[in-house]
């Protein structure tokens, strides 16, 4: 199964003909893709199901109707296991950003914590998921595919969100503050969280 976000409403790629909510349901040999996109990002559906002979297949077809955009970030734990968040575009977030050339995706997912939060000493413990989201950059339809990992840090100094990114606060979150900051973040997030706690 695969998950794309937009707006937050899931387009779901599935090869499972099981109905687990209330979306409504194509076959992905049927489909037109600009159609799905603009009713969840126009209209007020609240989700796609696309049911898939062949899931891997039908997904590398859907990818080349965008231009792929790879990023990756990371879910930081301190030695207090709090969490580290960022606050940007009036949203809770976790720090990720976009690959440079040359660079691996756990080189990148390290870097780009540091540049946001101004952390150090990362330690990278394991690969959590690739998320998906869908939007709209020069008029060009795109999709953040995001690798997340799961990371720790002893570091004990200020944190400096990086301004010149819109970044507002870097702060790390005790698991009831945690609760209440996934109230105002991103369906996204709100994945990497739960894998977080299935591997814990």
């Amino acid at each position: 199964m695969y998950k794309v976000f937009v707006n937050d409403k899931p387009i779901i790629l599935t090869d499972s003909l099981k109905k687990e909510n209330n979306f409504s349901n194509y076959v992905f040999k049927n489909i037109v893709v600009d159609e799905i996109i603009y009713k969840l990002f126009k209209g007020n559906k609240k989700g796609a199901n696309i049911f898939c002979e062949n899931l891997e297949q039908d997904w590398k077809q859907f990818l080349t109707h965008f231009k792929v955009i790879t990023a990756a970030g990371g879910l930081v734990l301190n030695p207090k296991s709090e969490i580290l968040f960022i606050y940007r575009g009036d949203k809770w977030d976790l720090p990720k950003g976009r690959i440079e050339k040359g660079e691996s995706i756990e080189e990148t997912a390290k870097r780009e914590v540091e540049e946001e939060c101004g952390i150090s000493n990362l330690k990278i413990d394991e690969f959590l998921m690739t998320t998906y989201h869908f939007f709209y950059q020069k008029k060009q339809k795109r999709i953040k595919e995001t690798h997340w990992y799961l990371m720790n840090s002893d570091f004990d100094g200020k944190l400096i969100p990086q301004l010149e990114e819109g970044i507002t606060n870097a702060v790390f979150k005790n698991e009831n503050e945690v609760a209440t900051a996934l109230k105002n973040s991103y369906s996204n997030i709100h994945l990497v969280y739960n894998q977080y706690q299935k591997v814990k």
